[in-house]
């Protein structure tokens, strides 16, 4: 049903709801919505940590391909803070803290290495392409679709620019091959799904891509967060990155085994190398607690993924029980966090039951 032109000169439709008029097209105005509003936040929060790090990494990269890459990055990620800091604005929504400068020392000696840097970046566009894809699922405002529309395209073309790169540096590894089979075939047996007795069969396509995944995520989270407990100053934070790095290698090694056994070939090898014998610190410890924080959040989403798309029972049961390791790890580092006054709350439904107090 035509409901004439918005002001801008839209369409809008309208339906009758008991003798009132709804418009289901633009407001002059429309609320973010919960889940408008978290994404964004959270988009606050990763970008000014990013460019922290960024600011760093540029400032020691050796390898003038890799620095054109962290500069490009870095101006990708400031032209977001400034889009999302506009769009708080427009709400009159208060702006996150966030990450500052004073979170990073850009003349401190470096941490990683080149290669390290670039692992990182394409580690980071890898979640940054699904955080954003499932941002713009959830949005409804279309300033808001189109903001993560028009970053989704920015991000795939940077994306493929990191990996290009990565590959001409022969840094990237590619995932394992499979023969090509004769022709398609069925399930026939129930033992597709059996892996504690008997004979194991084989990983299949899925099961095998989210393995190596898991384990490339655990090797670069453990090169990092043994660079960070090489440079942090407190005794708490510094054995906190201790048990970390404790759990990224016995996750990298249980995942290793499992690509061992059927004789498939390791993408993920230890990168603990690149890391520099420096022990000054070029981040305060609340970035590097909350960098942790979002790879461990990183990880086990990852690890949820590849417990609904592995069939076979023995990867179900190793995934249940390195996530709730992976989860005690997590709710200790919120702790920390919320200890040391360095979580920043976010967006919250309002306390009734306070309220009416």
């Amino acid at each position: 049903m035509d409901g004439g032109t918005t002001k801008n000169g839209g369409q809008r439709r309208i339906s009758k709801n008991k003798g009132r008029k709804m418009i289901l097209g633009n407001y002059d105005h429309i609320e973010l919505t919960a889940a408008e509003i978290s994404t964004l936040w959270t988009q606050y929060q990763s970008k000014s940590l990013a460019i922290c790090v960024l600011k760093h990494s540029i400032n020691h990269v050796d390898d003038n391909d890799i620095k054109l890459i962290l500069e490009d990055t870095l101006t990708v990620m400031n032209t977001h803070m400034k889009k999302v800091t506009e769009l708080f604005n427009k709400e009159n929504y208060p702006i996150p803290h966030g990450f500052t400068d004073e979170d990073v020392d850009v003349h401190k000696p470096r941490l990683f290495s080149d290669k390290l840097y670039l692992l990182y970046l394409l580690n980071a566009s890898y979640i940054s392409l699904d955080l954003y894809s499932k941002a713009l699922t959830a949005a409804a405002r279309e300033d808001i679709i189109d903001y993560y529309s028009e970053s989704l395209s920015v991000l795939m073309e940077h994306h493929k620019r990191i990996k290009e790169t990565a590959k001409e540096k022969g840094i990237f590894i590619r995932a394992p091959h499979l023969p090509r089979p004769d022709k398609i075939d069925f399930v026939k047996k129930q033992n597709f799904l059996t892996g504690w007795f008997g004979n194991r069969r084989p990983l299949n396509a899925m099961e095998i891509t989210n393995i190596d995944t898991s384990a490339r995520r655990n090797a670069l989270g453990q090169a990092l967060i043994t660079g960070f407990q090489q440079v942090a100053t407190s005794k708490e934070i510094k054995g906190y990155f201790k048990r970390g790095r404790e759990i990224s290698g016995k996750h990298l090694e249980v995942f290793s085994s499992i690509l061992q056994e059927d004789d498939l070939p390791i993408g993920a090898m230890s990168l603990i190398s690149e890391v520099t014998d420096t022990t000054e610190s070029p981040f305060s410890e609340r970035l590097m607690m909350h960098l942790v924080a979002s790879l461990n959040a990183a990880g086990i989403s990852q690890y949820g993924f590849s417990l609904a798309e592995s069939p076979r029972h023995d990867l179900g049961a190793h995934y249940t029980r390195l996530t709730a390791e992976l989860a005690n790890f997590i709710n200790d580092g919120a702790n920390i966090l919320i200890d040391q006054g360095w979580m920043e709350q976010p967006p919250m439904a309002p306390d009734r039951k306070d309220l009416v107090k």
